[in-house]
């Protein structure tokens, strides 16, 4: 991973204004009050099972990495889970977006709330089945965790 190239792409997110509907960036998804760039994005073929063990295990380094670069800016991240988040989302509850997405395919993410703009960035590790590509996910909106 280029922590510096990742790097811009967060200060890009950080400093744009939110999209006011959804739409398909030159780094990921945006949506209402949220954005999500693909960091970094792994092969997609698994069939060697240690191989995907490995490439999880190189992403959530990759991840702790860079969140010890962002947390000498922004101070010490909090881990927010999304295993309820799904469950809620299972049950029929519709949450705010990002988060309710998120849940389907992103364990928990490392989170930072920014008090003078209301937003919220966190990086997350992200598979949406066994076989497709991991993806380290950066995210920045300004919709508070259900």
């Amino acid at each position: 991973m280029d922590i510096a190239q990742a790097l811009t792409v967060i200060d890009r997110l950080c400093s744009a204004p939110l999209p006011r509907q959804h739409a398909r960036t030159d780094t990921g998804t945006a949506g209402p009050g949220w954005a999500v760039a693909e960091l970094q994005t792994s092969e997609d073929s698994w069939e060697d099972c240690s191989r995907r063990q490995q490439v999880r295990e190189q992403y959530e380094c990759d991840r702790e990495a860079l969140a010890a670069r962002l947390a000498e800016r922004w101070g010490p991240p909090q881990t927010f889970s999304l295993y309820s988040v799904l469950e809620r989302t299972m049950e029929g509850e519709a949450l705010a977006e990002p988060w309710a997405s998120l849940s389907h395919h992103v364990v928990d993410l490392t989170v930072w709330r920014h008090e003078e703009s209301g937003r919220w960035t966190g990086l997350g590790v992200s598979q949406w089945d066994a076989e497709l590509p991991f993806q380290l996910l950066a995210v920045v909106t300004d919709q508070d965790p259900p």
